[in-house]
């Protein structure tokens, strides 16, 4: 029926799939045919059936390649047998460790394994202990497995740190030749309270220019950016290392960085009160939130103040209060950054840019490193305030890129699939809304269905809705526009410091104010396109193999990225497991996240937790899952549960090493019906903390899919989420923004 190349993903229940190289649909691998491979193994395999969805099923030809990786697990001795239990359930056998193989090791201890033997359809792998990380409970114990249970690069080479070792600890003179000074302009840093290192700076204000027809009012709004590849140049060590990681990664307590701290934290981040290397875009917004003309160039500043969200909201709430005082100089500046705001937030309405409410936590830990309490992080004018300058000058950046058609990591984000519109088409359809998505959908109708929906008791249903139609954003050269932020191009530029793109993004700007072009297959050298620029052949279009080289980076960096996250939900995962497993039996009110064929998943209003309620505790009648409706409705009582729904429940059970809370329901919560809908004005069902973000939700939707074709198998669980350039005063080439 068919023969296919593609990677084993194990499943906790034992049996597996095959993720296809092609592309096509996975290939669902039988608990015995799993027997002689692991999880991540390369083969290739035989579809030799279909079940009644017409979903494949296969038998293993091949093992094309063994994942060399450590396995992490916790040692165990059985019976006088040494073995260790992969901490990823997903390898699905446990592995046995000789005696002479074990090292320093002892029981219950977590553990790095080597495999010496590979399994069999008649034998356990067998392997040996390369690393003894310590205790289970040990402080940071979680995140020392993720980082390896990943693979995340957690130490830098011995290159990298010989040549970090040699930069200077300042800006050197010799460093600022050849760039525009900025020190005087009282740019500033606006960041969280724990921020360490410091990408951005700005600074705006007020701009008139011209008369007439083409006069122009609004603002001028500079964004520096830390200059990373002064000192991280292609092909040597530090670039080498930063590619690999491709991200930085960001856990409670701990970051593992994509550079050296003493660059991250020091020579390129813009502390204050210090000179600092940067790549400015120098634009002017009109008065109504359109960008105007802008320019790149390379400057020396130095921060005026490092400021807080909490500080600059502060200051905007109150211009007489005790903040304000304090930064009376720069009080002018920040009102003017402000006005600017409110004018690209025009903008981005009327451009029909999605943008749903959500709740974002953050998770304090105590010394120990255990949670202590998680809380929503309230977003102010000043976070929105600095969201808004880095996308305009992102927008440039894509801009400026594109107009020379120069090859580039564009950042794009894709609307719905056919086949997710037409399940949203119904879903709003069977909801009775009388509003809908047309077969071409545009941001705005996503947009006007958010704020259509907003005041409705299952707004967050709808809104869940709507995200899980939409794809996830990728880095890749084959421009197709922002879908979510409604952008016909869009690059990341603003976070050199922790995103390899953006670091490109920079060196392809660099590269392009030269008269040169950026060779990504061969980055060390960058032709000179001066006389292509004189005879106008400076922008032939990209080979066929420059653009492969792009696209193996777009997909290297979009497959790191969405490794740096699965990382983090797992230690978060983690977390709340160990911080729940203290509540076992405790009562509290949530509201239902997820509706799925096995289960509900609930999200506790006060702990933003989120936790499994398994079908067979609802009670002795069967459930239906509605898949145009997302909702579970029971056969003989009617009951409907659907996101939004309000219950009552009680911890039952928390799997520490699963990263599984399950629930079960006690009773309807006071006052609430079970299914999130009523009448407009009624009270909003809480918003859940875990599934909002887009990767996330279609994380879980993937492990939703395989935990319902896991069934198969007779189990049910919890699924694991134009213009030519201008020169301006200072010389530099100025450039109008397309029309494209």
């Amino acid at each position: 029926m068919g023969e296919a190349e593609g990677v084993v993903v194990g499943h906790r229940d034992g049996h597996g799939f095959v993720k296809r190289d092609d592309g096509e649909p996975d290939v669902y691998i039988s608990q015995q045919e799993m027997r002689s491979v692991l999880h991540r193994d390369r083969v290739k395999v035989r579809v030799v059936r279909f079940d009644r969805k017409g979903r494949p099923e296969g038998r293993i030809l091949e093992i094309v390649e063994r994942r060399k990786a450590p396995i992490i697990g916790r040692l165990l001795n059985e019976g006088g047998a040494w073995l260790v239990a992969p901490e990823d359930r997903r390898y699905g056998q446990d592995i046995l460790i000789p005696k002479n193989a074990t090292a320093s090791a002892v029981a219950g201890q977590v553990v790095a394994v080597e495999l010496t033997e590979p399994p069999s359809m008649y034998s356990q792998p067998v392997g040996r202990i390369t690393e003894v990380l310590g205790e289970i409970d040990d402080p940071g114990m979680e995140i020392e497995i993720a980082v390896r249970k990943y693979e995340v690069p957690y130490r830098f080479s011995a290159p990298t740190l010989a040549q970090t070792g040699k930069l200077a600890d300042h800006v050197r003179t010799a460093d600022m030749k050849g760039r525009i000074n900025l020190t005087d302009v009282p740019l500033v840093t606006i960041d969280g309270e724990d921020a360490r290192d410091f990408d951005d700076a700005v600074y705006c204000e007020p701009h008139k220019s011209g008369r007439g027809k083409n006069a122009f009012s609004g603002w001028r709004l500079i964004v520096a950016i830390a200059d990373v590849s002064h000192y991280v140049k292609p092909g040597e060590a530090l670039d080498t290392d930063a590619y690999e990681r491709a991200t930085s990664v960001y856990f409670p307590r701990r970051v593992i960085p994509m550079l050296p701290e003493k660059l991250s934290n020091g020579l390129c981040s813009l502390n204050p009160e210090e000179n600092r290397l940067s790549m400015v875009c120098d634009m002017l917004v009109g008065e109504d939130g359109e960008l105007g003309p802008y320019q790149f160039y390379p400057a020396t500043i130095c921060s005026h103040a490092r400021l807080t969200y909490t500080e600059v909201a502060a200051v905007l709430g109150n211009t007489r209060g005790p903040e304000a005082a304090e930064r009376a100089a720069l009080v002018p500046h920040l009102l003017d950054l402000h006005d600017v705001y409110r004018a690209l937030l025009k903008a981005r309405t009327r451009r029909g840019a999605i943008d749903f409410e959500t709740t974002e936590t953050q998770i304090i830990c105590d010394d120990n490193g255990r949670i202590e309490r998680i809380v929503p992080r309230t977003r102010n004018d000043a976070h929105k305030l600095i969201e808004e300058a880095m996308l305009a000058a992102n927008v440039c950046a894509a801009d400026f890129i594109a107009l020379h058609e120069h090859p580039v990591l564009y950042r794009v984000h894709e609307g719905p699939t056919p086949e997710k519109k037409v399940t949203l088409q119904n879903y709003l359809k069977a909801l009775g809304l009388g509003l809908s998505i047309s077969d071409d959908p545009k941001p705005a109708e996503y947009q006007q269905l958010a704020q259509a929906t907003k005041d409705r008791v299952d707004a967050q249903q709808i809104h869940s809705m709507l995200l899980r139609s939409m794809q996830q954003a990728i880095y890749t050269p084959r421009n197709s526009g922002h879908f979510g932020l409604a952008y016909q191009a869009y690059a990341h530029f603003t976070s050199p410091i922790r995103r390899y793109p953006d670091l490109l993004v920079h060196r392809v700007i660099k590269a392009i104010l030269h008269g040169k072009k950026y060779h990504l297959a061969n980055p060390e050298v960058e032709n000179s396109a001066a006389e292509g620029l004189r005879k106008g052949r400076a922008n032939d279009k990209a080979s066929h193999a420059d653009i492969a080289q792009w696209e193996a980076a777009g997909e290297h960096c979009s497959a790191n990225e969405r490794r740096a996250d699965e990382a983090s939900r797992d230690v978060e995962a983690w977390l709340k497991c160990r911080f729940m497993r203290e509540r076992l039996g405790e009562e509290f009110s949530g509201t239902v996240s997820a509706a799925t064929t096995f289960g509900l998943f609930v999200t506790l209003d006060a702990l933003y937790v989120e936790g499994l309620v398994h079908i067979t505790e609802l009670g002795g009648e069967y459930f239906r899952f509605d898949e145009v409706r997302q909702e579970l409705r029971g056969e003989r009582t009617g009951i409907r549960y659907a996101i939004g729904a309000r219950v009552r429940v009680q911890v039952s059970r928390v799997d520490l090493d699963g990263r599984k809370i399950d629930f079960r329901i006690v009773r309807e919560a006071e006052g609430e019906r079970l299914l999130g809908r009523g009448r407009k004005g009624e009270p909003r069902a809480g918003v859940a903390s875990a599934a909002e973000q887009l990767a996330a939700v279609e994380t879980q939707d993937r492990d939703v899919k395989r935990a319902a074709r896991k069934t198969r198998a007779g189990a049910g669980g919890r699924a694991a989420k134009g213009a030519a350039p201008k020169t301006s005063a200072r010389g530099q080439p100025v450039t109008k923004r397309s029309k494209r």
